[in-house]
């Protein structure tokens, strides 16, 4: 399907070839809870993020990109343990990059076959089709 300069439809034409698919895997919230700053500094260098501190998540909900093509969990509601004597400037050197905004239309493009996309009144947001992690192995096991 083409379209002209407005934005409307102009023709079909034939298919010309596979449509491409994203090549980076995702980074998948392992426990419910919310997103802390330090658990996302610690995934610093893993990839972009599409959460922020302070943001509820649960299981099996897309928090971010990996950098890599294999999908990851990660605990992103690890909260900073208190039972050691620690300096209190390391919480401000937590390095946490903007999350990545995505529109409707982005987040439909970017999802893959066994990923969802959420619409609430308030945000937009990824989640693996299968929830639990230990269903999702099983899944892939059977297709297999």
């Amino acid at each position: 399907m083409f379209l002209d300069e407005s934005g409307t439809y102009d023709r079909y034409e034939p298919m010309k070839g596979a449509i491409p698919k994203r090549q980076n895997g995702v980074i998948i919230a392992t426990h419910p809870g919310q997103v802390t700053a330090y658990a996302l500094d610690s995934l610093y260098d893993r990839g972009f993020f599409f959460v922020e501190p302070g943001e509820q998540v649960y299981e099996g909900r897309i928090v971010g990109e990996h950098c890599k093509e294999k999908d990851i969990t990660a605990n992103v509601a690890k909260a900073k343990q208190l039972s050691n004597v620690r300096a209190s400037c390391k919480d401000d050197a937590a390095k946490v990059r903007p999350m990545r905004q995505m529109s409707l239309e982005a987040a439909l493009e970017y999802i893959q076959d066994d990923e969802l996309v959420e619409i609430c009144p308030n945000s937009i947001r990824l989640r693996k089709r299968i929830l639990q992690e230990g269903e999702r192995r099983r899944a892939a096991k059977g297709r297999k």
